[in-house]
């Protein structure tokens, strides 16, 4: 499956995404009025709405950061999950973007801090299994993909978001929400690090 591939299967995750919002609303209608009952509709409606804009650049910011298709789609319904959450309390629905991008960036760091307690079994060459994950495969084309596995998942967010996603260092402190000085003290260490792992 190519990455095209990949991003359809994500389509149809969300069309299951949507239908799961809808059931939690109706869910709580036996517990709430009808009044609130209403509200709790327009609020999924509102909440499917807005974050179906962002859900393809969400997952794929999961993808590179994660470096596993399989893995980015569990991250992505684990961040879903704390967005429809909090969403009651999203204060500036305008800004649904950043927003997403910030809770998925938050779990991914838990994955990745996650993956460095886990003690993992290196197989022969003749065992692997080749998959067709188009996240794995596009980093592994290159040295900078596969160099940033050695990254920190503070660094490796930065990174991914400067030059996968294209983003200037401003919007990215504030997706972030961190002081563009972190930001550009992550990057340059980052750089630094990768242009070690590269030159070895």
């Amino acid at each position: 499956m190519n990455f095209l591939g990949a991003v359809g299967v994500w389509m149809d995750r969300r069309k299951e995404f949507e239908v799961t919002v809808a059931a939690e609303t109706k869910m709580t209608e036996g517990a709430i009025g009808p009044t609130r009952t209403r509200e709790s509709e327009a609020l999924a409606a509102d909440f499917v709405r807005l974050i179906a804009r962002h859900l393809d650049g969400s997952f794929k910011l999961a993808g590179y950061l994660l470096a596993d298709g399989g893995e980015a789609e569990d991250a992505m319904q684990e961040a879903l999950t704390r967005a429809w959450r909090a969403w009651p309390r999203m204060r500036e629905p305008e800004r649904v973007g950043p927003w997403l991008d910030r809770i998925v960036a938050n779990v991914c760091k838990s994955r990745i801090s996650a993956r460095r307690r886990v003690r993992h079994i290196v197989f022969d060459d003749d065992l692997e299994v080749i998959g067709a994950d188009p996240f794995r495969t596009t980093l592994a084309r290159d040295a900078v993909g596969r160099a940033l596995v050695r990254l920190s998942p503070e660094q490796r967010v930065v990174v991914v978001l400067r030059y996968w996603r294209d983003m200037p260092l401003e919007q990215i402190a504030t997706r972030l929400d961190l002081p563009l000085g972190t930001v550009k003290s992550r990057l340059h260490y980052a750089l630094r690090v990768l242009a070690r792992e590269i030159d070895r």
